[in-house]
């Protein structure tokens, strides 16, 4: 019986460094991020679709979606986000499920499923446990502006895009605080891992 543990957190908490940590801890991670990167790659069906829904202003010179410009889009405006998670959130469920069912068949004890929208997109059935990597308000406000290079409004439109951090914490099997060290992170990781019995032996 395979463990399906679900990622989570908030823009900037730091979900990233916890899911290249358990990669490096040998567990197969499905990343929601790079799964909606594949699907809006010129020639797939979702990038078609936007473009006819958004236009080719939103293109690069070399046929690729311009990220910028469509973020500026859709955090800016809530039916224009809707728009877009429309047409691309199936897809990359689609994607998601196929890698896991791969991982699955070929007999993984555990299947990380990282997904930075995992209660906002309803997906909380997929797992069996789920992994809140939390940060304090401002040290997230202040990650996301120095990350990103956002003012202090266009970094807290991002984050209200998001459930609270508090309310996923709420509906966690386990969380990690991430306010401290990476070591301190990674220790709190290795405890979790231990008591869901997810590592290889």
């Amino acid at each position: 019986m395979t463990l399906t543990i679900g990622l989570t957190g908030g823009i900037a908490s730091g979900k990233s460094t916890v899911s290249a940590m358990m990669r490096e801890l040998g567990l197969p991670v499905i990343d929601a991020d790079e799964a909606a990167r594949a699907v809006v790659r010129p020639g797939e069906d979702a990038y078609r679709q936007i473009v006819a829904a958004f236009g080719p202003d939103i293109l690069q010179t070399n046929g690729e979606i311009d990220r910028a410009k469509l973020g500026a889009i859709v955090f800016s405006d809530e039916e224009e986000r809707k728009k877009l998670n429309d047409i691309v959130h199936p897809a990359v469920r689609r994607k998601m499920l196929t890698e896991k069912e791969a991982l699955v068949r070929s007999g993984a004890k555990t299947v990380v499923l990282d997904i930075p929208l995992l209660f906002e997109s309803g997906l909380t059935a997929w797992v069996d446990k789920i992994l809140v990597v939390y940060v304090d308000d401002d040290v997230q406000l202040r990650r996301l502006m120095e990350r990103n290079g956002f003012t202090e409004e266009e970094a807290r439109a991002r984050i209200r895009a998001q459930w609270p951090l508090v309310e996923k914490i709420k509906q966690a099997d386990a969380v990690i605080n991430n306010n401290g060290t990476r070591e301190e992170t990674r220790r709190q990781l290795l405890v979790i891992l231990e008591q869901w019995d997810a590592l290889e032996k």
